[in-house]
């Protein structure tokens, strides 16, 4: 039986989850509802139900699950009525604009005995399970520096996610993406955060950030947006005792080159303009090796997939609680950090 599916907001990630909705066998997609007259008709015009008011999709008894793809502020009101209106939940992220209006929904979830997931839709992003793939096959030996960024030149967007009222600013909106990512790579602790936040195009909430988290374990983690960036810094650099791997992009251009022979040290001196240095000399090619990248391929529908199993109890839910609220935790910290412009030795 497929599961009956409603998205609440009809806008670009509404509108995405609407798409892939209606190409899956699991799902039927029964409707949207958006608050504004202008999406509802776009829908219309692609052969989607309307609904006319919130209260009828809740009242559609047919619909099992819904998305819910509003602003942030929105997201506990609206999914802890759907939740008390005997729907299943998923809601896009951010979950929430802190960690005590998450508990809150996830106490609804329990309450009400209804699934209750977020969208972190980026775990499936392919360059991040190749970066995953090296660190879980130790293919690069032991790692202790990754290095994560998104570049863009157009500055914050200019709906709402450039207002502080909605929940706008880039921590929340691809800070949250890029955290997630960081602590499914490993589950050691985090035992500092430091953060500082820019405010180039807009001074409301912050355009860009450079977050360095240190685990317990050694490992140091750099995480960066730029709004204002007009040559891009890879997207992914790793390095590991045995090598280093450099992705360019999310189309995966990029290279790993690992060390094939540790006991010819022996180097060609480097001559610049001011003098010459051995030690920065680089490795000769007999003593390294270069590889492609390895190549994962992903479907994102799978988290959709999951959520239907998860309901029907036939698989754990992928997005958990726990996962959720430890980045709302750490993207705290973030803002405690950039506030008080110090580091934050707690552990998270």
């Amino acid at each position: 039986m497929k599961c009956k599916t409603a998205v609440i907001g009809y806008g670009g990630m509404g509108s995405w989850h609407a798409q892939q909705l209606r190409t899956m066998q699991e799902m039927e997609l029964c409707g949207i509802y958006d608050i504004a007259p202008e999406p509802s008709n776009r829908a219309r015009k692609n052969g989607i139900y309307a609904y006319e008011t919130f209260e009828q999709l809740l009242e559609d008894k047919e619909v099992s699950l819904v998305v819910v793809a509003i602003p942030n502020d929105l997201h506990k009101e609206v999914s802890i009525k759907a939740m008390e209106a005997g729907k299943n939940v998923i809601c896009e992220k951010p979950v929430a604009l802190n960690s005590q209006e998450l508990q809150e929904m996830v106490a609804a979830s329990k309450r009400c005995g209804k699934l209750f997931t977020v969208h972190q839709n980026r775990r499936w992003d392919e360059d991040f399970l190749v970066v995953k793939k090296l660190y879980d096959e130790g293919t690069l030996g032991k790692i202790f520096n990754i290095e994560s960024r998104v570049h863009g030149s157009r500055g914050i967007p200019g709906d709402w996610r450039n207002t502080k009222e909605h929940g706008g600013g880039m921590v929340l909106d691809w800070g949250v993406h890029m955290l997630d990512q960081i602590l499914m790579l490993t589950k050691k602790r985090i035992i500092s955060t430091y953060a500082e936040l820019t405010n180039i195009t807009n001074e409301e909430v912050d355009d860009g950030f450079k977050i360095l988290l240190k685990f317990e374990d050694g490992l140091s983690c750099q995480v960066e947006v730029g709004t204002s960036n007009f040559i891009n810094l890879p997207r992914w650099y790793v390095q590991g005792e045995n090598g280093t791997a450099l992705i360019e992009d999310w189309d995966i251009n990029g290279k790993l080159v690992k060390v094939s022979d540790w006991e010819k040290r022996d180097a060609v001196p480097v001559v610049t303009a001011a003098g010459l240095t051995k030690t920065m000399a680089p490795r000769t090619d007999d003593t390294i090796k270069e590889y492609k990248l390895p190549r994962i391929k992903s479907d994102v529908r799978d988290f959709y997939r999951n959520v239907v199993k998860s309901i029907e109890k036939e698989e754990e839910q992928l997005v958990k609680h726990d996962e959720l609220m430890r980045v709302m935790k750490l993207m705290e910290t973030v803002f405690q950090s950039a506030e008080v412009k110090q580091a934050i030795h707690e552990i998270i």
